[in-house]
């Protein structure tokens, strides 16, 4: 049954960005964007502008103190109680 929802949430993502892509090709817009590649501890961002690189920061902030945060639970060296 999992495979059966995995394989319905891919079709449907594709779809909607078929859809996007096919509306937005009308209009004469701008196009943002960016990437966050992490090495290790250290996130490398790289962005068109200047909101994008905002918010990558800010992602790549994110999801380096996750991976932190998940890294220390699952050696030990943080506890967490139940209640």
């Amino acid at each position: 049954m999992l495979i059966v929802v995995a394989f319905a949430l891919i079709f449907i993502g594709v779809a909607l960005l078929i859809v996007d892509g096919l509306k937005n090709s009308e209009k004469d817009s701008k196009v943002k964007g960016g990437g966050v590649i992490v090495i290790g501890p250290i996130p490398i961002v790289i962005g068109t502008s200047e909101k994008a690189s905002k918010v990558l920061i800010i992602l790549a902030i994110i999801l380096t103190l996750v991976t932190l945060i998940t890294f220390l639970i699952t050696t030990g060296l943080i506890r967490i109680r139940g209640p």
